[in-house]
């Protein structure tokens, strides 16, 4: 259905006048039985259920309450493995906002709710950035995850953009109090025995003048600059772009299609500005000996006699630039001349985090249905196979089962037919399930299924022999969760009740598909090598 809709706000607006009826038009059979399902289990109302109910989701998700939708996953499972399964399939990790948010979204029974509710978490999204708050559930200051799904990697941003507003107006109140503190006149800076060992720091030019330092982070080592012997100091300059996997591939594609090298030439402009205004008498040797080492040339020690009588004196000679920086019409040297001694807190910004926020709020709001639907659904995937390892892992008779589940969801989400394999991934997810509420049933079926000979060269059709056996088995029907099992769930489920109060009846959120028209028992419809069904590869 999403794939009808351009965006989630057309998707609101077709679906203004709605009902389940039109819904379903068109739909394939398994997704009509899915709605059907739910529509016994949510009576429909005209507008958005009960506000109250949608606040109190909204304060969940945003209030940075950490025991909603917590899962209790074991730590026999290490963080490396939880953190590695989510981004092969690209999705989300299992505690993130973005996994949380797809099973609430998951929750509500019609298409409209769900675009209505995500309509109220962009605006909340906004609520927080325009007072500079951080979205919950999403790393504070870390550069976008680009093995995750685009849309935590969007939030990471938002995120990162908070972090670098909060540090640069920590910047700006710091450089205008050394300006404030360092503006003293000349008789002053002579009774300074130490300039250095003051808070504000000064460096001295080769005419004797002391220069404030603006921008200054802390010393080179044992560095000096070349023409004043002044110590260098490491600039404070200005942070890098942040982009997500969507802005790479058309950073990408310009440089291909332009030749353009701009942003470079003004990252390196911007880093000139910044070395200058720490490093007061520098030269530009002095700033390629930071900026790029491999383009100096360190000289060899000479001795030479200046006086007879004298053994003679160790001297050091100045080094040298690499050939292409000694070349006429080099861009360094032109940028070097045109640069200003400017702090990167004073400088244009190179990133404008306004700019780049608002863009991805824009794009949030005219995302595709199904573009959200899917990041939403392979999230939430990841966060039952995470769940469910630990148990399964560790079970003789069904890990071996358990990872061949997993590498086939790896390959599907990993591959270009995912959006085509969404109902095997559903029905792997079931076995993954079954596996949990069932294990000695499934095991029985697995001997059956490695006791019975198949023809030469034929694969074993395991995954499809359990589809067929518990494929009339109705979820209110399964067998009671084995003592383990249920052990491990009671304390997810008293943490899940106060959520699933919220919505009227069960999540049917990977509701099973009916059996295609004409399918037979297994007993009366013999498995060959060309069934619509398909096989762990």
């Amino acid at each position: 259905m999403g794939k009808k809709s351009k965006s989630m706000k057309d998707l609101l607006a077709s679906s203004g006048g709605s009902s389940p009826v039109k819904e379903r038009s068109g739909l394939s059979l398994s997704a009509v039985k899915s709605l059907v399902l739910r529509e016994k289990e949510d009576k429909l109302t005209s507008e958005f259920g009960n506000n109250a109910k949608v606040l109190s989701l909204i304060r969940s998700l945003f209030g940075g309450d950490e025991v909603f939708l917590k899962r209790n996953i074991k730590s026999c499972t290490d963080g490396i493995t939880i953190t590695s399964f989510s981004r092969e399939i690209h999705g989300a990790p299992p505690e993130s906002l973005v996994v949380k948010l797809a099973e609430v979204i998951g929750n509500f029974r019609t298409l409209r709710n769900m675009a209505l509710f995500w309509c109220r978490v962009v605006a909340e999204l906004r609520k927080l950035w325009s007072e500079e708050q951080y979205i919950p559930g999403i790393p504070l200051d870390d550069n976008p995850d680009l093995n995750s799904c685009l849309l935590f990697q969007q939030l990471q941003v938002i995120n990162c953009c908070v972090s670098r507003k909060r540090r640069r107006d920590i910047a700006s109140q710091s450089l205008d109090f050394v300006l404030k503190e360092g503006n003293i006149n000349e008789e002053e800076l002579a009774t300074f025995k130490d300039v250095h060992a003051s808070s504000i720091l000064y460096a001295r030019l080769n005419t004797g003048e002391l220069v404030l330092r603006l921008g200054a982070d802390r010393p080179m080592g044992d560095l000096t600059m070349l023409e004043t012997g002044e110590p260098m100091y490491y600039p404070i300059t200005q942070e890098g772009p942040l982009l997500t996997e969507d802005l790479i591939k058309e950073t990408e594609e310009f440089v291909l299609r332009t030749g353009s090298v701009g942003a470079g030439c003004s990252q390196l402009l911007s880093d000139m500005q910044a070395f200058k205004a720490a490093n007061p008498g520098c030269i530009l040797e002095d700033f390629v000996r930071w900026h790029s080492p491999p383009d100096w040339t360190e000289a060899e020690p000479i001795i030479e006699d200046k006086d007879p009588s004298n053994d003679g004196d160790i001297l050091s000679m100045r080094g040298q630039l690499s050939s292409r920086m000694q070349k006429e019409g080099n861009l360094w040297h032109e940028l070097w001349e045109t640069s200003k001694p400017v702090p990167a807190v004073k400088q244009t910004p190179l990133f404008d985090e306004d700019l780049a926020v608002e863009g991805i709020l824009d794009t949030l709001e005219e995302i595709p249905p199904f573009e959200l639907f899917e990041q939403l659904f392979v999230s939430l995937l990841g966060l039952g196979f995470v769940i469910a390892e630990p148990s399964l892992s560790i079970n003789s008779g069904l890990s071996k089962l358990f990872y061949e589940c997993k590498d086939y969801a790896i390959t599907v989400c990993q591959s270009s037919t995912l959006r085509e394999k969404i109902d095997d991934l559903c029905q792997v997810y079931e076995t993954v399930e079954r596996m949990l509420d069932n294990p000695e049933e499934v095991l029985n079926t697995v001997k059956v299924a490695e006791d019975t000979p198949s023809p030469e060269g034929e694969p074993k059709r395991l995954f499809k022999r359990l589809n067929l056996n518990f494929g009339g088995i109705e979820r209110n029907l399964r067998k009671p969760a084995s003592k383990e099992h249920k052990n491990s769930s009671d304390g997810d489920k008293a943490r899940g009740q106060a959520f699933s109060s919220l919505f009227d009846g069960r999540s049917l959120l990977f509701s099973k598909r009916p059996p295609k028209p004409g399918s037979m028992p297994h007993a009366e419809k013999p498995t060959t090598l060309h069934e619509n069904a398909w096989t762990i590869i």
